[in-house]
């Protein structure tokens, strides 16, 4: 990655309450003007997600593991995650991952809107798509330390069981968002950790 795409990265990222403030503001703005079944549906969502960041954010406590983990990092460092407000794999993987980065000063956490940075998205694309959360952990030259995402390995096998069976979308949505509740940030945590050692 060049510096000059850090940059913009720090630029226009936002920071973690920054961008609670922001779906705050979309949530308030109301629907009344949303033009299309696609724009409401994202609305919705945006409220679905809010409740479930404000529930995580006050439930989730990052294990003794991933927490001694993530003081050993001794680089200045920014995690930059690909988001969007309506994203239900965001709101249950990104308060999560802001708490675990949150265990050492060193690591600066961004916040980037996917469909405000394509440009940014399209360097870091999962089996040649857009999905997110995608986290991306960058030094202060604009080396790539790691990447992850955009969800849990089991919560990926469980999508592609599902759509590969024909399971309608609306019900493995379902099951997807029941086995985050069941999980409770494990997975996540362990997968973080296994990232690490690549990290000085």
């Amino acid at each position: 990655m060049s510096k000059q795409l850090l940059q913009q990265i720090r630029n226009n990222g936002l920071h973690y309450p920054a961008y609670k403030e922001k779906i705050a503001s979309v949530i308030a703005q109301g629907d009344s003007s949303l033009q299309s079944d696609d724009e409401r549906d994202k609305y919705n969502f945006t409220k679905l997600n809010q409740t479930r960041i404000n529930r995580i954010d006050k439930t989730y406590v990052p294990s003794v593991e991933i927490t001694e983990a993530i003081s050993k990092i001794t680089t200045p460092q920014t995690w930059c995650i690909l988001t969007a407000v309506w994203c239900g794999d965001s709101a249950q993987n990104v308060p999560q991952l802001v708490k675990m980065a949150g265990a050492n000063p060193l690591i600066d956490v961004k916040l980037i809107e996917r469909d405000e940075n394509l440009e940014i998205m399209d360097e870091f694309l999962t089996d040649g798509k857009r999905s997110i959360p995608k986290l991306i952990a960058i030094d202060n030259n604009g080396e790539i330390l790691f990447t992850w995402g955009s969800r849990p390995a089991a919560a990926q096998a469980l999508v592609r069981n599902a759509i590969d069976t024909g399971v309608e979308k609306k019900v493995w949505e379902e099951q997807l968002h029941l086995w985050y509740a069941r999980n409770k940030g494990i997975d996540l945590g362990q997968e973080i950790i296994n990232l690490l050692p690549l990290v000085p």
